[in-house]
This record gives structure tokens, C-alpha cells and sequence, in this order.
């Protein structure tokens, strides 16, 4: 049979339509490709699980995170389950995700680095390694309180690659390159105060004249009544926007009022997690160097521990260190070049946030993206009308 005549005598002839079962395949096949592609090059939906960023970002706040912000970063684990994290949907341990293939980070050009004071999500740093049992936990943390074997026996413990560590969502306080301090509970980049966000929380003593504090005003102010205290009959700890903290010093009641400062080294675990070098507090804190790509530094016993992680486990290095005496890749060393710029994370709620101070720096394949708009908010039984189509500063 030539072309010609096949031609001819299919001319006119209609087309086998489509089966209803294949058209609704077709359709589903196409918009998960296309939602895939959105959430991976564009924006994604994101949840505040925690009250860490209060009152910026409240829990139950649903927001949109631009990707092409910072760039797209391409997938480093490309072989998941659509729509998921790390974890299928109604289990608790079974990994939605595979690491037969693994490729390098990359990231698309995007509209700006990340810029000190955005608000970003990023991968978990201490997330490469997760007790399944404790997941809200860091696994770091645990083995520091409880020591490795003790965390070993009583959890199922797994890693996971950078792209499947759990989001977190805090403000970028500083940049590859800066130099940060915090005193008294006040951020310092550069020398240079940091801006205060104005819907940021932290804790205050407020002393009064022996007369309790209206518990009506307070709920109307959105400040909990029952947060932290009495500790006598006139001495509170309240955590307060600033707006929240110049209003309540304002009343007749209110004797006095100044912010928390916890005073002992002693009470808290903090970055970098050598007393023997550093007492640092959660309020006093640095001076301390952000690392940034192509930068070298000179590392000794008195300064590994800022680095250890980023040479080891960051930029995949063999870390030695002997009677004091550092080598890496097997060859000695007193001096380091890193090879990606690192962020310096905080979150808004100063007092009641998991964030940089306790574990350090978050290396650049490690951002997700920008925190965008609040699309949904919802609260106390009901829509958070004014909080919908907000941008997010």
C-alpha cells in the first residue's frame, strides 16, 4: 500500500476518540507535572508550625515561598514522590524519597542574593541526621544532653540528604562575610545595631505596685496572661512586641519594666559549643566572623569548633583532629577556604526560637527561598481576615 492511497482512503475518517478513563489520566499526569514544576522553579505552599517568628508569621499562618527569588535550586534528590517532603503521607518512618540518584547542588539565576533581614526558609542544618522517634528535636541536641549511645537506644536513627531536611523559617540577620554580635539581647552586624523588626517578640520583667494586671487589656493586647509567671505578687515575664512593651510601661500599675537577660553560660547550650573557649549566652553572644565563599581563615584548637561542620559535613571534607593538631584530608592544616557563603539565621521571637545561636551557620545549598505573601491564616476558631494577602517583610 502506498502513502497515496492510504491517504485517500483514510481522508474523512474520524479520529478514535479518547477513552473517559484516559482523558482523566491524561489530565491528572499533566497537572502533576505542571504543579511539580511550579513548586519546584516558582513558589510553595508553606505552614508556621511554630510561634518561633511571632508576631511577624503566627502559627497556622499559610504562606507562599518564592523559588526564583534566590534562584531555583535544582533538586538534589530527584527521584520523590510528588507533592511530598521526606516522609509518604499516614507513616511515620517510610521515606518518600530515594537516593539512587543524587546530583550536585545547582541553582538558577535568580533576582537577588539573600539579603540581611529577608525572612527565608531553608533546610535544617543539624537535620542531616533525625531521631525518628524525636523529630521535633534536634539530633545533635540530644546526643549533647543525653550522649550517642543513650540516643541510639531508644531511637531509630537515619540521615537525610540536604533537600529532605525538615523547612524551617526564620530572618536572615546576617550575610556571608559580616561580623555579628548580640548584646544584651540586641543584634550588632558590623559594629552597626541591627533594625528591630516591629512585630518581634521577646521576653520582659514587668514589676508592678502589688495590683494584678487586667487580664481583659492583656487578651486584648494579644499577650498571654499566663506566659511566664507571677514569680511573686508583683513580678511578671511577659513576652512583648515593642509596641506591646512601651504600652504596658504606660500604666499606673507597671513600676518597671526591662527586658530578660539570662546571666549564666551555664543554662543554655549555645553555638559553638565549646565552654572551654566561649561562655556565650543566647542574649551575649560574638563577636563572631560569617564565613563567605573564597575567604580563608586560619583554624586551631581555639576556633575549629565554628568550623568543624562546615569543613566536615558541609563541604565534605575528612576532619582530624589529634592532640590539637587539625588535618584535613589527610594532610595538616592551619587554614581553611570555604567553598559556599553561609547565613546567619534568627527568629523573630527572640526568647522562644531555635535558630543560629544553637546551631550555627546554613550554607547557601541549604536555602529554599524567600518568605513571599500569607495567602491563609487561621486562628482562635476562625479566618484571620487581616492577616490574608499580606506580604511578608
Amino acid at each position: 500500500m502506498n502513502l497515496a492511497f492510504w491517504k485517500k482512503n483514510n481522508e474523512g475518517q474520524p479520529k478514535k476518540k479518547k477513552s473517559a478513563v484516559r482523558e482523566w489520566f491524561d489530565a491528572a499526569i499533566f497537572a502533576i507535572i505542571a504543579a511539580t514544576l511550579i513548586r519546584t522553579f516558582i513558589f510553595e505552599a508553606y505552614t508556621i508550625p511554630t510561634p518561633s517568628m511571632e508576631k511577624t508569621l503566627l502559627v497556622n499562618d499559610f504562606l507562599f515561598v518564592s523559588k526564583i527569588s534566590y534562584g531555583p535550586r535544582i533538586p538534589m534528590t530527584p527521584l520523590a514522590v510528588p507533592f511530598t517532603h521526606h516522609t509518604l503521607p499516614f507513616t511515620k518512618y517510610s521515606k518518600a524519597y530515594s537516593e539512587a540518584v543524587h546530583w550536585k547542588y545547582r541553582r538558577l539565576p535568580g533576582f537577588s542574593d539573600v539579603k540581611r533581614y529577608d525572612v527565608v526558609v531553608f533546610n535544617f542544618p543539624e537535620g542531616d541526621t533525625v531521631a525518628l522517634e524525636n523529630q521535633d528535636q534536634s539530633y545533635y541536641q540530644m546526643v549533647r544532653a543525653f550522649g550517642r549511645d543513650a540516643v541510639w537506644e531508644q531511637n531509630h536513627v537515619i540521615s537525610r540528604p540536604v533537600d529532605k531536611r525538615e523547612n524551617y523559617i526564620k530572618r536572615c540577620m546576617g550575610v556571608a562575610g559580616d561580623t555579628l554580635s548580640i548584646k544584651d539581647g540586641v543584634v550588632f552586624i558590623n559594629g552597626q545595631q541591627a533594625p528591630i523588626p516591629p512585630e518581634s517578640e521577646r521576653r520582659y520583667w514587668v514589676t508592678t505596685t502589688g495590683d494584678a494586671l487586667n487580664p481583659s487589656r492583656l487578651d486584648e493586647m494579644d499577650i498571654d496572661p499566663g506566659t511566664d509567671g507571677p514569680y511573686d505578687s508583683a513580678k511578671y515575664r511577659y513576652n512583648l512586641t515593642p509596641a506591646a512593651a512601651a504600652t504596658l510601661k504606660s500604666w499606673p500599675v507597671v513600676k518597671n519594666l526591662t527586658p530578660f537577660v539570662n546571666p549564666s553560660a551555664e543554662e543554655v547550650a549555645v553555638f559553638p559549643h565549646d565552654t572551654a573557649h566561649y561562655h556565650w549566652t543566647e542574649h551575649n553572644f560574638g563577636p563572631m566572623y560569617i564565613p563567605k565563599k573564597g575567604v580563608t581563615v586560619k583554624i586551631d584548637a581555639s576556633n575549629i569548633a565554628f568550623y568543624d561542620r562546615i569543613i566536615s559535613v558541609y563541604e565534605g571534607n575528612k576532619l582530624e583532629i589529634n592532640n590539637g593538631q587539625i588535618s584535613i584530608n589527610g594532610k595538616p592544616a592551619d587554614s581553611y577556604t570555604f567553598k559556599m557563603n553561609y547565613y546567619w539565621m534568627m527568629g523573630d521571637n527572640r526568647d522562644n526560637s531555635l535558630d543560629s545561636r544553637y546551631w550555627g551557620f546554613v550554607p547557601e545549598d541549604h536555602i529554599v527561598g524567600k518568605a513571599w505573601l500569607i495567602w491563609m491564616s487561621y486562628g482562635k476558631g476562625s479566618i484571620r481576615w487581616s492577616r490574608l494577602f499580606r506580604t511578608i517583610k
